[in-house]
Order: structure tokens, then C-alpha cells, then sequence
């Protein structure tokens, strides 16, 4: 094992998995990294080993000299307190398929150093695959299931992931951490796949000044939309009745908030600006019925 990984435990299941996040830019809503956290806290997930930090942070820069260091806290002059970069490896399992949960901060230097601890964590659990989370803020609304956007490591994934109501990634340019990490995993063969949900941002900018932008800041939606197709794929059995309730409540807590704006606003058309972008949206649910389906077709022919 390389110096920059520490496991201090090595689970063993039929079928390993692993969900990974980063405190990252692409962390629109909370998908990359609350996401994984509430996972962590709600499936009682144990820590199971970390990425030492060693060499993949800055200390500050010249232009930012607080933006980057680790945080502390004193009193009377004693640290009691001390947070800085973390690199955490979680582990649950339902008994015949097991989960690895990483949840960490994006590497500022030595990225291929960081990619190759990362995967070190799947090759030495046996992970079969990697599924990584993340958000980007974007005019869509709320009430509508996300769409998400995706990347892949291997040519072969895309049938399957096409199954999953996902579109898949044109983009050309500077990358975050999980969109990066495709180009390793494809080099060490481990199958990594990348989903990022698209989360509602309203611009009122232009109809007044005064208007503050509504963003939803931890959004329960995506981590709803994500988490099904997940569980679906990995097999994972999870009971996601409580984002359910919370993506209902977020609904709820934004149409007050827009309702609340349109009152402020009465001579702009807040409510008309969000008609609008819902009647343009192309809403794409999942469905997981393939298995089903599937499962009945060979029944039916063995019959």
C-alpha cells in the first residue's frame, strides 16, 4: 500500500460498490459532498481508513491568504479545535453487497499522485464500480425531477448508463476532481462513471435590482434522483422515503419563497418567469423497470 493511503479496515462482500464526493466547485446543491455525508450519518456507515493530505494542499496564496488554510479554534489560548483537509473512507453493507462511501476535498496539487491513492481504495476493497456525484447550478426548475449530465470512463458503460434518463457530457475544458478522475480509472481498467445533476438557480436580476437570486443550496431533489438510479444500478436495497419527504419539503420551501418574491415584486413577473422555464423543460424520470421487466420476459420463456 502506497504512503498516502491508510485503511485500517478491510471489509469483504459478495459485491462492492463505492459512491464518492468531493467538497469541490462542481458542488452545486449539496450533490458532491452533503450528499455523501448524509449517506454516512443515515446508513450509520463506520470509517475505515483515509488519504493522508501530505502534499496535495496550499497553505495560502499571495492574492487569497485565508482562503486555504486549515481552521482552528482556541480558548485561552489551547487548540481545541483543528479542521483541515480530509480525504475519509466510510464502509456499510446490507449484509451481501457492501458500499464504500469517500467523501473528500479536491486536491489543489500532485493530482495524479491523489487519483492513483483514490483507486488504490477500490483496487485493494475490490470495488466492481465507481460512482461519483456532483452539481452545477443551472435555469431549471424546481418542481420537476433533475436531469443529469454524464461522464464514463470506458466505451462499454454507456449502453447501461443510457438506461439511467441521463444525457451525456459534451463539454471541452478546465475539469473538477470528478470528471478528472475518468481518465485514470480508464488506465487501471476499474469502471468509473460521473453523474451531474443540473440544480435550480432563478435569475431576477434582470427584472429588478433589488431582487435576490433564489438557489437552492442542499438539494434534496438531486440527491433523491441520483440516489435512485444509484441504489438501482449498485443493487444497494437503500429506503430513501426520508429524501423523499425532504425533496417534497424543498419544493414546498421554494414555491413560498417565490411566492413570497412575487408579493415584494408586484409589478414583475416572478411566477411568469418560472412558467416559462417549466413549460421550456424536458423532463426525463427513471423508471427502474428494466429489471423487471427483464426478470418477467424470462420467466414467461422458461414458462
Amino acid at each position: 500500500m502506497s504512503g498516502e493511503l491508510e485503511l485500517f479496515e478491510r471489509p469483504e462482500a459478495e459485491e462492492m460498490y463505492m459512491i464518492a464526493g468531493w467538497r469541490q466547485w462542481a458542488d452545486a446543491g449539496g450533490v458532491s459532498s452533503a450528499l455523501p455525508q448524509y449517506l454516512v450519518d443515515t446508513l450509520g456507515a463506520r470509517k475505515i481508513g483515509h488519504i493522508k493530505p501530505d502534499g496535495f494542499y496550499i497553505f495560502q496564496t499571495p492574492v487569497s491568504q485565508f482562503f486555504f488554510r486549515p481552521r482552528f479554534k482556541f480558548q485561552d489560548g489551547y487548540r481545541v479545535e483543528a479542521e483541515g483537509p480530509r480525504n475519509d473512507v466510510y464502509y456499510w453493507s446490507n449484509g451481501k453487497t457492501g458500499l464504500v462511501i469517500f467523501l473528500g476535498d479536491e486536491p489543489q496539487l500532485n493530482i495524479e499522485k491523489y487519483a492513483a491513492a483514490f483507486f488504490e481504495i477500490a483496487q485493494a476493497l475490490k470495488v466492481k464500480r465507481v460512482a461519483a456525484t456532483g452539481g452545477v447550478y443551472a435555469i431549471v426548475p424546481h418542481e420537476k425531477e433533475r436531469a443529469f449530465t454524464c461522464s464514463y470512463s470506458h466505451p462499454h458503460l454507456k449502453a447501461e448508463l443510457s438506461e439511467y434518463a441521463v444525457s451525456f457530457s459534451n463539454y471541452e475544458g478546465g475539469v473538477s476532481i470528478g470528471s478528472y478522475m475518468n481518465d485514470p480509472a480508464e488506465k487501471l481498467g476499474i469502471e468509473y462513471f460521473s453523474m451531474y445533476a443540473f440544480v435550480p438557480v432563478y435569475d431576477f436580476s434582470q427584472m429588478n435590482q433589488r431582487a435576490q437570486n433564489i438557489s437552492v443550496e442542499e438539494d434534496h431533489r438531486a440527491w433523491l434522483d441520483v440516489m435512485r438510479r444509484i441504489d438501482h444500478m449498485f443493487k444497494l436495497g437503500l429506503d430513501l422515503s426520508d429524501l423523499s419527504q425532504k425533496a417534497s419539503e424543498l419544493t414546498e420551501t421554494v414555491n413560498a419563497q417565490i411566492d413570497e418574491l412575487s408579493k415584494q415584486l408586484s409589478d414583475a413577473p416572478v411566477k411568469e418567469y418560472i412558467a416559462k422555464i417549466t413549460a421550456g423543460f424536458e423532463e426525463r424520470p427513471f423508471t427502474a423497470l428494466g429489471d423487471v421487466w427483464k426478470d418477467a420476459l424470462g420467466d414467461l420463456f422458461n414458462e
